[in-house]
């Protein structure tokens, strides 16, 4: 199985632990699925946008920014997909928190 698709699982895994965990973040399997793949387009197409226009804060908080930046996209994926609930920017900032911190070990550990 080739590596992109160890990370896609694992991410799917992920965001059901995060829901499982913070009160607020609640995701079916079939939402987690979908939610991983928009949560991935939204990354690699609005993130990218919303970071540079920022780019003054993320500097003045020394990149801390991006943590409210990554809340807002997971909150975003959530307005759209249907299974894949966040309610409030507390559960959001929480979720993508765990979310980017167990994706950042696990993409360490899978190489290549």
């Amino acid at each position: 199985m080739s590596h992109w698709m160890v990370r896609w699982i694992i991410n799917v895994i992920v965001i059901i632990v995060a829901a499982y965990i913070i009160p607020g973040f609640d995701v079916t399997i079939i939402g987690a699925i979908v939610g991983s793949i928009l949560l991935g387009l939204v990354n690699a197409t609005i993130r990218p946008v919303i970071l540079l226009v920022t780019l003054p804060l993320n500097i003045m908080t020394l990149g801390l920014f991006t943590l409210v930046v990554n809340g807002l996209m997971l909150w975003l994926v959530s307005s759209i997909i249907k299974g894949f609930t966040v309610q409030g920017f507390g559960a959001a900032f929480l979720g993508a928190l765990l979310i980017t911190v167990i994706s950042s070990v696990i993409s360490f550990l899978v190489k290549d």
